[in-house]
């Protein structure tokens, strides 16, 4: 058992979601799981490994931030709520994820730092892949979205689909600069097949 000045685990997206969905309503790691993917919050927390809550409901517990409201079941189905000082940490966790901008060093800008290790040809054939991914990927939760709220008798409020609203932002103007470096690349590249040059 965590003592209340036990350390708390490294700050997270999976974490904090941990905490702020136990803090509204106790429920065991494969329902919590469940929930995240039912409330569309797996757009923007990964929970892609099965194990990955488990293991995050671990360290938080662990830290004193989640307890156990029946430790006496099986480990799966031991139910679990926030306490009060995880309520502290996950909501100072969610302030601190608003307010301040981080460096999240994201794989394509990575990818693009280094173009020039590409010919020409290939490197167009790869954005543009990527623009029609973005786009189908855009027209489907758009669809995906509106067919949810047309089940949801008065709609929903803005606020609950906020983060939505920014993942779309973000990707149409993704799409809109893909479509722009696409253009020059084709305008201005070397001719087909040929090698690039040092950067």
């Amino acid at each position: 058992m965590a003592t209340a000045d036990a350390p708390s685990p490294r700050r997270s997206t999976l974490a904090m979601t941990v905490l702020l969905l136990l803090g509204i309503e106790p429920l065991h790691p494969y329902a919590l799981r469940q929930r995240i993917y039912a409330w569309d919050k797996d757009r923007v927390v990964n929970v892609g490994q099965r194990t990955s809550v488990y293991q995050t409901v671990d360290r938080l517990a662990r830290s004193g931030l989640i307890e156990a409201v029946d430790p006496g079941g099986p480990r799966d189905r031991t139910v679990y709520r926030t306490t009060e000082r995880g309520v502290e940490t996950g909501r100072r966790w969610l302030l601190d994820l608003l307010a301040e901008p981080l460096d999240e060093y994201p794989a394509f800008p990575a990818a693009l730092a280094f173009l020039g290790a590409l010919p020409r040809p290939t490197v167009l054939e790869a954005l543009r892949e990527r623009a029609a991914s973005v786009a189908e990927r855009l027209e489907r939760e758009d669809a995906e979205v509106a067919e949810g709220l047309a089940t949801i008798p008065g709609g929903v409020e803005r606020i609950n689909l906020v983060e939505y609203d920014y993942l779309r932002t973000m990707r149409a103007a993704e799409l809109a600069w893909l479509r722009g470096l696409i253009e020059e690349l084709e305008q201005s590249g070397p001719e087909d097949g040929e090698e690039p040059g040092p950067r």
